[in-house]
Order: structure tokens, then sequence, then C-alpha cells
């Protein structure tokens, strides 16, 4: 997330009753988790495990849960709690509403059509030729381009499945990202595509989702993408251009899968791919689980 303005260590500090370490006026021009981080954001770490990465990560200002050395160019803000800090500071920049308010600043192109019974959120863009068809929910601040298609059902920005476990329950990493849906991509029935944390998860230009398919937040699928029915893909995936997944397949989060790539029915991907064909539970080149089948079969 980009402050409307830049912000000051000082002031951040203020808005968390937090201790800062650097110079009070370090600038201060947004948040961002680890994956994203560029110069300027804050990155929060809560455990020792994380630290060298975090603070040797692009993030110039680090929300973090013990004092220690803060490296050269860079400033610290030590909080007894920095997941929750984190959201303080989200929220405290951007409005969260939730569907109670009603505070719309939609602006809709020339052509599009959105069904009566849609329901759309606020800060929400929508491109011309478009056709929102019935039930469909676009969360606040989305992004949509020209010549999409969302059919019924359909749910766009809802918040990510992010949380920590404090005292027995689930705490969750409130949502201030959005969803950004490029040109001319079709997005089927019963979908549900979440927000970014933080940042944007993007439809590229040309995709097809067909119906009842999960796609985690802060994942970026590319240009002409097609995604069969079923699949599930979780957080901060980079799926490249013209990637094909048939139905049932499931991505764990995190991964990049090359270019070109085929992914077919049920496939479980638990590690970035290389451009090939994949099939079984655990990602395979299709040609090397044919073969082990057939050795398979001769040993009977």
């Amino acid at each position: 997330m980009t402050f409307n303005q830049p912000q000051t260590l000082k002031k951040i500090a203020e808005i968390i009753g937090a201790k800062y370490i650097g110079d009070e006026s370090f600038p201060v021009l947004g948040t961002n988790e680890i994956h994203m981080v560029r110069p300027g954001d804050i990155v929060f770490v809560n455990h020792p495990k994380y630290y060298d990465k975090a603070l040797n990560s692009a993030a110039t200002i680090i929300l973090i849960d013990k004092e220690v050395d803060c490296p050269a160019g860079k400033a610290l803000l030590v909080s007894d709690d920095p997941f929750r800090d984190f959201n303080k500071i989200n929220t405290h920049f951007t409005r969260i509403s939730n569907f109670r308010e009603e505070l719309h600043d939609l602006e809709v192109g020339d052509g599009t059509f959105i069904h009566p019974s849609a329901v759309i959120g606020n800060d929400v863009r929508i491109g011309k030729n478009c056709h929102i068809f019935p039930n469909v929910v676009i969360g606040d601040r989305t992004v949509i381009g020209d010549n999409v298609v969302v059919q019924a059902n359909t749910v766009i920005g809802g918040d990510a499945f992010y949380y920590r476990k404090l005292n027995g329950n689930f705490d969750r990493l409130i949502s201030v990202g959005n969803v950004v849906v490029e040109n001319n991509v079709e997005i089927g029935n019963s979908c549900t595509i979440d927000r970014g944390v933080t940042a944007s998860t993007i439809i590229g230009e040309g995709s097809i989702l067909d119906n009842q398919i999960q796609i985690g937040h802060d994942t970026i699928i590319g240009k002409k993408c097609l995604i069969a029915s079923q699949t599930g893909i979780a957080g901060c995936c980079i799926i490249e251009d013209e990637v094909t997944m048939w139905g049932q397949v499931g991505i764990a989060s995190g991964l990049t899968i090359e270019k070109g790539t085929v992914l077919l029915a049920q496939v479980g991907v638990n590690r970035s791919l290389k451009k090939g064909t994949y099939f079984g539970p655990i990602a395979e080149e299709f040609r090397d689980y044919l073969r082990k089948e057939v050795k398979l079969k001769n040993l009977k």
C-alpha cells in the first residue's frame, strides 16, 4: 500500500505508540509484505527466524518486536506486537467499510452492463463494454478493465486468508490491497478472488477462468491463461503468461509457474515449476509419470 502522501518515521511511531530508531523525518511511503517490499515501505517481522530476511530486504523501515542493530540507510519501529501495529497503520490510512456504509466512488465505462443485483464496494473502477452478471460482489478499490465478463455469484475482492494464532484464537491480518482485472478477461460463475493484503491480486489480460475457482491474495495471473473449474491457487503465487490449468489443480503459496506450462487435472503443485506438462498428486513431468506407471504395471 502506498500512502496518499509521504509520512515521517516520527508520525508513524506516534500512530502506533512505538519507539523509533532513526531520523525522525525519515521518509515512509507505504507498507508491504516481505515478498513485495520496495524502498520507503514498512515491513513487519515478529520472529527471530525472519529478522535477517526483513532487515536485509528492500524495505527501509522495519517494524520489529526487538531492538536490534539498524542497518545503514534504514529505520526501525520497535513494537511489542508488530502484527497488531501493522494492522493499525494500514487501517489508519485505508478506510475499511465492508459494505456497511454507502460511500460509493464508482466509475463505469461506456457500454458496461451491471445487473441490479450486483453489490459493489467503494472506489471501484469498471471499464468499457463489461458485463457483470447477477449476484456478483465487487469489493472496495477493485479495478476492472475493458471488455470483462464476470458471471453470476462471483466475489472479487474478498479478504485475504491470512491469520496468526494468538491466545488460542485466530487473529486476521487486515487486507487493504485490491484486485486488478485487466482487459478482455472472462471470469466464470461462483469464483472467489481475494484482494491483496497491501498490494494487488492481478488477473492478466485475456485470461479465462472457469467456474468455482479460488485465487488467493497477492497472486498474479499472467496474460492469456486458461484455468478450469475447481482450481485453487494460494496466495502470493506468480502464474506466468499462457499457463493452462485443468480441473481441480491445487497450488501452494508463494510459487512460480513458468510461461506456457500445462497442469493436467488434479495436479498438486508443491514447488515452482519450469515450462512443461505436469500430472500427478505431486506434480511430475507427464512423460515421467507415464513411464513410472508402465514400470509399475510391468511389476505385476
